[in-house]
């Protein structure tokens, strides 16, 4: 029973403790709607509506769940290329994240085992990499643009690629791929002598000396880079839908913005958070079961 009452608030009331209280700091802090009546010089009357608090324009819980409401409860709907669901949203984001982060981990695992097992490689290659690692992903997609511009890749299934998909997904890749990249070298470099010198008593190939010894030794390190990876890569595809206007959260976001529908944009918001939070749990999980294995 004592265990019982510890796991419902460390895990339940505690998180609805915090909610509630951002909200009542959303509340606080947002604007309110006073509406007047008055006579005009006809003498009809007229409502006047005006809003006021420390941020005037910002609307409260309740007006942005009013406005929000139908992206919620209809969250595959679609009306328009730039009108549906915040679900179908979602999913499109999340499309081209999976691609983009698969690259980025095809790209940056091999990168990293070479940094970290070849002194050659890294003085040649360290700096280079050290230099283009802070670039934003608003400097990568003009140039993805430039280079896929006129590309058009077309799979078996039938799906086609346009340069802005292709562009999108080569930001994803080359900005998500550095902290696999610098994590999977450093655990390469943290890798115990006597492992390796164990390996060439028993004369292993290289490729099992790889799978054996250095990729299980590895493999905490690299989930780190992994977890890292995969939350830039969803903070990627938002400025990139949002640069592109391709339809996905970040899309939606700026065309709400430039609507000045700011219900929305906290939508968005919110959206972009609990889908980092989920993915990054999800990748929680997949690394205990690697661990358990």
């Amino acid at each position: 029973m004592h265990w019982f009452h510890r796991f419902k608030l460390d895990s339940f009331l505690y998180p609805l403790l915090g909610i509630g209280l951002c909200l009542l700091l959303w509340y606080g802090v947002a604007g309110k709607s006073t509406v007047t009546q008055t006579k005009d010089d006809w003498g009809d009357t007229v409502t006047i509506t005006k809003r006021h608090g420390l941020s005037a324009d910002l609307p409260t819980p309740a007006e942005t769940w009013e406005a929000s409401r139908s992206y919620v409860l209809e969250p595959f709907a679609k009306r328009g290329e730039l009108d549906q669901g915040i679900l179908r949203f979602t999913w499109l984001s999340l499309v081209l994240v999976a691609q983009g982060y698969a690259l980025a981990l095809l790209l940056g695992v091999p990168v990293g085992f070479c940094l970290g097992l070849s002194k050659t490689f890294a003085k040649m290659f360290d700096p280079i990499f050290q230099v283009l690692r802070p670039v934003s992903p608003l400097a990568w997609l003009p140039l993805g643009m430039v280079l896929f511009l006129s590309a058009k890749v077309e799979m078996p299934g039938g799906t086609a690629y346009t340069a802005s998909e292709l562009a999108a997904i080569f930001t994803i890749a080359i900005c998500s791929m550095w902290p696999t990249v610098l994590n999977t070298a450093v655990g390469v470099r943290a890798i115990p002598q006597d492992y390796l010198n164990v390996a060439k008593v028993l004369k292993l190939s290289r490729t099992k000396t790889l799978f054996k010894v250095l990729l299980p030794a590895t493999l905490p390190y690299m989930f780190t880079g992994f977890r890292l990876s995969l939350g830039i890569a969803w903070l990627v595809i938002v400025a990139a839908e949002m640069l592109t206007g391709r339809p996905g959260v970040g899309g939606f976001l700026w065309q709400q913005y430039n609507a000045l529908s700011y219900a929305h944009i906290i939508l968005c918001i919110l959206t972009i958070g609990i889908v980092g939070f989920i993915l990054d749990r999800m990748m929680s999980l997949v690394e205990a079961r690697f661990k358990t294995a």
